[in-house]
């Protein structure tokens, strides 16, 4: 048997192979790239961008859990000026596909930044509208857990770019599929779910909690199964969009159980900070589940759940 095909077809984009990183686990990816070969993977997201530079939350903001972690960074990035000048020139030649993650405090805040993310050629071939933070105030869950409100946002976002439009969706609802519909009617080219799950830790012997702002973003391998049966759901729901599945994804047989719930793509987030090369070992891994599945395409694993 010839060795599998890996490379996949989404929003109109071709990708090397279905595993990419997830937004703020892999910075602007120039800071990992001595550590993960780019070419390995098929595309990463980057870190979230606002119009304003965010310090972020105060610390501790990040904790480890017994089956993950918590964080609470508070969406600290450089701001799109900052992106565009001095973290873009690397995207453009980093060998991989590159999907930025993006937000704001108010819906045109995100029109402006979707806008100023837009028509700048190589470099950006997407873009990632989170919708599902929950470590801040203002924006992320505000746009995310009501449907109505979050097509509302994804129609005027999906106006202000040519750019393929991926929403991130949260766990954090009570019908996850009426909110990717509401996306999808909006204008969504793709979903990506999930984003973390609301949760906090404590330190008994200080009786304080382990985090400045109390609750945090859990994530890693203790959120799969609910990762999993989201992406199941959403993907049932037959929208017509692909999906890229996250959530405690460490192996590639990791990645082959979200792609057999309906998956087109899938997205490693918290094992880059055991390794940071995990992207590019999931990526490995799966080629090799593949070939001794004797799945010759692996697209042929999406939604092939029996």
């Amino acid at each position: 048997m010839s060795a599998p095909r890996m490379e996949v077809h989404a929003f109109g984009l071709r990708f090397a192979n279905p595993v990419l990183t997830a937004s703020g686990t892999f910075g602007y990816g120039s800071e990992l790239a001595g550590s993960c070969p780019l070419t390995a993977l098929g595309g990463l997201v980057t870190k979230g961008i606002s119009l304003a530079p965010r310090a972020g939350n105060p610390e501790p903001r990040i904790c480890e859990t017994a089956a993950g972690m918590l964080n609470s960074i508070g969406l600290a990035n450089v701001g799109l000026r900052a992106f565009l000048e001095e973290k873009l020139p690397f995207l453009r030649d980093c060998g991989t596909r590159v999907l930025v993650n993006f937000f704001g405090e108010t819906e045109d805040d995100y029109l402006r930044c979707a806008e100023g993310l837009s028509g700048h050629g190589p470099g950006i071939d997407g873009l990632e509208l989170n919708i599902s933070c929950p470590n801040v105030k203002a924006g992320g869950l505000e746009f995310g857990v009501v449907p109505e409100v979050a097509g509302r946002l994804c129609e005027r976002v999906r106006g202000a770019t040519d750019l393929p439009l991926v929403v991130k969706l949260t766990p954090n609802v009570t019908d996850v599929v009426a909110l990717a519909r509401a996306c999808v009617q909006g204008g969504a080219s793709g979903l990506s779910l999930i984003n973390t799950l609301r949760g906090m830790a404590i330190d008994a012997r200080t009786r304080r909690p382990r985090l400045a702002r109390v609750f945090g973003g859990l994530s890693g391998p203790a959120i799969k199964p609910v990762a999993l049966r989201l992406v199941h759901e959403v993907a049932r729901a037959r929208l017509g969009v692909p999906i890229i599945g996250i959530g405690g994804i460490m192996s590639g047989e990791d990645a082959a159980e979200f792609l057999l719930a309906g998956a087109t793509l899938v997205q490693v987030g918290t094992a880059s900070f055991v390794r940071p090369d995990a992207a590019a070992r999931v990526a490995e891994e799966l080629l090799g589940y593949c070939a001794a599945q004797q799945v010759s395409d692996v697209s042929e694993l999406t939604g092939a759940l029996a």
